[in-house]
């Protein structure tokens, strides 16, 4: 570290040791969704990667860091299950298997917090309703942690426990986050027996070395789902991959006096568009894309309408100084709870749509043939294609929420 830059820190660090007393003696309590100015991508992108997590944060007012707080915040899982149509229903003890890159150590941990303070029942190892292994499906050597992929693999089992409070959940942690890795994940998921939807909140950008890999996709029988993307319109992989459902994002809003109680249009963030290599699966059949095209279906996605997570694993520690790092960009991960969203979001909340209705699944062919399951989002969009459904949401199919979100469970 140069000399000035020290300087620099020690100032901030002093400047912020002398505010603690003023900025932390009433933490934030939020009940209801954050808005800012802002958001931050979680901090699983880097530079040596093939792939990245597809999940945002509400950014803090403070920096460019997350904005961490100390009770809930976003929707609740009562939420999520409500303008859904799930309220009630049961997985009767089907798994949802959740392929993330490397180690979150807290990951048990934190969901018992999440849990608990959203009045779920517990899902432990202990009691056999969670499980966390390699790539290979042991249960040890597990990948080095890693602090931004702890935040996504927090959103994820999180957004599982939301939609689905009795699914098991399996963790299958990859060695890195590439190809290979990340394939033997999906592999090992899709194989473990209980396992009915396998969901993958990464992407990266579509080349001529992904196609070999969509066989470690094709798991007839079992729902793998796929985020479309955070960065508009636009198509990464594995979403392209014809053997998966690929899942855009919608801005989710309460409408009360509505007969559903809910609003939804396209998220701006959602990727969606043709792929360049992928063909087209035979239960597609829009005219605008020879190829394939993303996405199939949608669910929530904006941060500004995101769910709460909770995730403790971070470079600095526990204490309020701590969570003014984090929110500096001079600490990295998270402290509490998080407003997050991205398709790392809407990605398991499909996947756990699909657990709950038990349905043995093609590829990503069912909600085509049953449309009535699904609320069809006709306004939005996520940037430039001359207009066309590609990038903005229309009645019937298009890009951004393919044909729609869940409308309870028969869609899926």
């Amino acid at each position: 570290m140069s000399p000035c830059r020290s300087r620099v820190l020690t100032v901030l660090a002093l400047a912020a040791a002398a505010l603690l007393p003023l900025a932390f003696t009433a933490p934030v309590a939020q009940a209801t969704p954050l808005l800012s100015g802002g958001l931050v991508d979680l901090g699983c992108a880097t530079s040596h990667a093939r792939f990245h997590c597809l999940g945002k944060a509400i950014k803090s007012p403070d920096g460019p860091g997350p904005m961490t707080v100390t009770n809930p915040v976003g929707l609740a899982p009562a939420d999520i299950q409500a303008a859904y149509g799930l309220a009630g229903k049961s997985a009767a003890g089907r798994t949802v298997a959740i392929v993330d890159a490397m180690d979150a150590p807290t990951a048990e941990a934190d969901l018992a917090v999440f849990r608990s303070k959203r009045g779920l029942t517990p899902c432990t190892t202990a009691n056999g309703c969670f499980k966390k292994v390699n790539q290979n499906g042991a249960a040890s050597p597990l990948p080095a942690g890693d602090f931004g992929w702890a935040e996504e693999i927090s959103l994820d089992l999180d957004a599982v426990s939301a939609t689905c409070p009795d699914c098991h959940i399996l963790l299958v942690e990859a060695n890195s986050a590439d190809t290979d890795p990340l394939m033997t994940a999906v592999d090992t998921a899709a194989n473990t027996p209980g396992v009915v939807a396998v969901s993958n909140s990464y992407g990266g950008a579509e080349d001529g070395t992904i196609t070999a890999a969509d066989a470690h996709l094709n798991h007839p029988g079992i729902a793998v789902t796929a985020s479309s993307g955070d960065s508009g319109y636009g198509v990464s992989w594995p979403a392209s991959s014809p053997y998966v459902t690929a899942v855009g994002g919608t801005t989710l809003t309460k409408a009360a006096g509505t007969p559903r109680g809910w609003t939804e249009k396209a998220w701006s963030g959602a990727g969606s568009g043709c792929s360049t290599i992928e063909p087209k699966p035979a239960w597609q059949h829009d005219t605008a894309c020879a190829n394939r095209t993303v996405a199939d279906v949608s669910a929530d996605a904006d941060p500004a309408s995101g769910l709460g997570i909770y995730d403790t694993y971070n470079s600095c520690g526990t204490s309020s100084f701590c969570d003014f790092l984090i929110a500096l960009g001079l600490a990295q991960g998270a402290d509490g709870w998080v407003q997050v969203g991205g398709t790392s979001l809407s990605s398991p909340i499909i996947a756990s749509v699909y657990a709950l209705a038990g349905t043995s699944v093609n590829a990503g062919s069912y909600p085509y043939a049953h449309t009535s399951g699904l609320n069809d989002v006709t306004t939005g969009s996520n940037g430039s294609c001359g207009g066309t459904y590609l990038c903005t949401a229309v009645a019937g199919y298009d890009g951004p929420t393919g044909l729609g979100t869940p409308n309870g469970t028969t869609g899926f």
